[in-house]
């Protein structure tokens, strides 16, 4: 995802001279060093001191640029203040390339990416986008670039599905989900970012309807409720906490229209996770394709249960 958001960033500053790449020493982390290198004087490294990084870029934008900031999920935290007060507050285009959003592992339970959706879709004038493969990563990237407010980009550590990647560049549009698969069992799915991939195999085996949701800020609501009549049972799934999630915002939606029916949310637990590789770190948090699968079922076959109709009949699953 690094190679992809650096290549993509580098065809973007092609074409756009106002592109700038701005870093908190995380040239090669990030992806920004063949940006760096092809493009010296649009490239910011800004040491350890994130909160200048986002400072800097409000600066930027208010004198007309397209920063870009490159920053790790756990070290925006750093920089919250200033992404409220600098960047949302001004309603400034400020794109924040996220990477490391989820679990990263190695690096231990202080670089996890647990909390960004959480503590990003409750900030006003931002749009909130996790691509679900390397291409939306792309493709979001340059949708960022469009617009003219705040935005992130939110991927995680290491290698995606590997589905190929265009070369054109087209902006996405805002708050609009993909429909992946349509179920006749009445389980709705509703994955973000890198669950989408892993529920494919799930959706299939139950006959579930699967969604790509892509935003968490503006969600797709239009899709959600449409979905909802039509579903009698939901499932939320994101690598970030569950707690005032991607999950809750979709909870949320619903109760604001006065929508009722079962809605699980699976996502990271409340509690750190602690040091391992990325695929141990999401066994811990049970979000492997094992855990994954067993937590959907489990959803779905207690929502049977609990809809038995008049005569002792089951909904079948």
């Amino acid at each position: 995802y690094s190679q992809v958001f650096g290549q993509g960033l580098c065809d973007i500053a092609e074409q756009d001279p106002r592109v700038i790449g701005i870093t908190p020493a995380m040239r090669e982390g990030s992806g920004l060093v063949e940006f760096s290198r092809r493009f010296p004087e649009r490239y910011c490294d800004v040491a350890i001191a994130e909160q200048h990084a986002v400072s800097l870029a409000a600066g930027l934008a208010c004198e007309g640029a397209r920063p870009v900031v490159a920053i790790y999920s756990t070290f925006l935290q750093r920089g919250y203040d200033q992404l409220i007060h600098d960047v949302a507050l001004q309603n400034l285009p400020v794109v924040f390339a996220i990477d490391r959003g989820g679990l990263v592992g190695g690096d231990g339970a202080t670089h996890q990416g647990a909390f960004d959706l959480t503590f990003l879709r409750c900030i006003p004038n931002m749009v909130v986008m996790a691509p679900a493969d390397e291409n939306e990563c792309r493709q979001m990237l340059y949708t960022g670039l469009t617009l003219d407010g705040p935005s992130a980009v939110r991927y995680p550590r290491g290698q995606g599905p590997g589905v190929r990647i265009e070369q054109e560049m087209r902006a996405l549009p805002v708050g609009r989900a993909e429909l992946r698969r349509e179920g006749g069992s009445g389980l709705l799915l509703l994955a973000f970012g890198t669950m989408v991939a892993p529920c494919e195999p799930i959706a299939e085996r139950l006959d579930a309807t699967l969604v790509n949701m892509r935003f968490v800020k503006p969600l797709d609501e239009e899709l959600l409720l449409e979905l909802a009549r039509r579903h009698s049972c939901i499932v939320t799934l994101e690598e970030n906490v569950v707690a005032g999630g991607a999950g809750s915002a979709v909870s949320e939606c619903l109760a604001a229209h006065g929508v009722t029916l079962a809605v699980h949310h699976v996502g990271i637990p409340d509690r750190f996770i602690e040091h391992g590789s990325r695929e141990d770190c999401l066994v811990l948090a049970g979000l492997d394709a094992a855990n994954l699968e067993r937590s959907v079922t489990r959803a779905w076959v207690e929502h049977a249960r609990l809809r038995a109709v008049p005569g002792g009949r089951q909904t079948a699953v």
